[in-house]
């Protein structure tokens, strides 16, 4: 809960203290949003969690521009109004997209149990666009905001962004700063840095033979991929914050015939920018280079996170937000994150950007997912005090 009021401003106590009425519907909006199944390649489901904060934010008067993308999710502009601005804006951005499949959300719909609510995405990260979605109500209605105010909801975040990437470039060239209300922390710490991860796929060809009558004949993929496994491991760097894991491998034809094929897929993670070129270079002689004579493999890319980086005006934004944290009655801090998320995007085109500002959650991307239920008001407050101390614009 908010401090006294006696520390607020007459602006700030009002919008601190419509948000502290807004538990109930918050609440009613998130389980609207995660008993829809939104799994990123199901565009009708990411679309109609779309449609159900549209009526949300047309509700409350706010402005929506619905960006058409064919064959995922629409991309979701809002505004607080038309009146035209040479200001950049105040962007708070999220996805809505989840890893879960068809079905899901009926099997598990939301519940709260022991002030912690459950079902698919509700912190990753539903949780947090509802908190984008009163936030900005708050500032339709009250105003105050010392910038221009906008939200952008991406539908593919949990696939790379593969569709929504460059919008949110485009959106983030044009900012003051980005708030991506992915959840906080399970500490109650947001994210101030974040490793970049490129996904891939290798496949390996052999040659089909009989592994009893014509062994001799064949050329195993499965025995090649094995060592380019090994060889992919090994590339692993703790210290230097590298990481390469093989997460998924499938191949062979029967028990009984050498595998005339295999394929793995690849998470590569990095810190550094300059360690992607580095680890792509290794990784792709790993796959150029055979082992078992007679094999072939190919590399290819399916997608990639920025790491999250402090382009000029991070600190300035990081401390904006702690210290309107503290009046919201929160302790929050700056953490490192091995995951990726859309707000590497942002800071690689030079926006400031605060990452993990949704409510606090744990166990995303499982079937014990959950948000902490009374972090939803306080860290919605925290962002809307933040937002109307922010210094002006240099």
């Amino acid at each position: 809960m908010a401090a006294a009021s006696d520390t607020l401003s007459p602006k700030e106590a009002q919008i601190v203290g419509w948000l502290a009425e807004q538990k109930t519907e918050m609440l009613r909006l998130l389980e609207d949003v995660v008993n829809i199944d939104s799994g990123s390649y199901d565009k009708p489901g990411v679309d109609a969690v779309g449609a159900r904060f549209v009526k949300y934010f047309e509700s409350e008067g706010l402005g929506v521009e619905v960006e058409k993308i064919e064959t995922l999710g629409d991309a979701i502009h809002v505004r607080l109004d038309d009146t035209p601005s040479n200001e950049k804006p105040i962007v708070l951005m999220g996805h809505r997209d989840t890893v879960f499949p068809k079905g899901e959300a009926a099997r598990r719909p939301f519940r709260i149990v022991d002030g912690r609510a459950y079902g698919p995405g509700v912190a990753d990260m539903k949780g947090g666009l509802v908190l984008n979605a009163f936030v900005l109500a708050a500032f339709k209605r009250f105003g105050g905001n010392p910038a221009p105010l906008a939200g952008l909801i991406t539908s593919d975040e949990e696939i790379a962004s593969p569709a929504c990437r460059s919008v949110i470039e485009r959106v983030a060239k044009d900012a003051r700063c980005v708030l991506n209300s992915e959840p906080g922390r399970p500490s109650g710490n947001v994210v101030t840095g974040r490793k970049g991860g490129v996904f891939m796929r290798m496949e390996v060809l052999g040659r089909a033979a009989h592994s009893g009558g014509a062994f001799e004949k064949g050329i195993s993929a499965i025995g090649e991929i094995a060592h380019k496994i090994v060889a992919l491991h090994a590339l692993t760097d703790l210290k230097r914050g590298i990481t390469v894991n093989v997460g998924l491998v499938n191949g062979g034809q029967s028990v009984n015939t050498t595998a005339p094929q295999a394929e793995g897929r690849i998470d590569l993670r990095y810190v550094h920018p300059s360690d992607r070129a580095y680890a792509l270079d290794v990784i792709n002689r790993i796959i150029d280079t055979a082992t078992v004579p007679g094999t072939t493999a190919t590399l290819e890319i399916l997608g990639e996170f920025l790491p999250l980086t402090k382009p000029a005006g991070s600190e300035e934004l990081f401390e904006t937000y702690v210290q309107a944290a503290a009046i919201a009655g929160l302790k929050v801090a700056g953490e490192f994150s091995g995951g990726c998320a859309d707000s590497g995007f942002t800071t690689s085109v030079g926006c400031p950007t605060i990452c993990a500002t949704g409510p606090v959650g744990a166990n995303a991307h499982t079937a014990d997912e959950h948000m902490d239920v009374e972090t939803l008001v306080p860290r919605a407050q925290a962002m809307a005090l933040a937002i109307l101390r922010m210094p002006p614009a240099r």
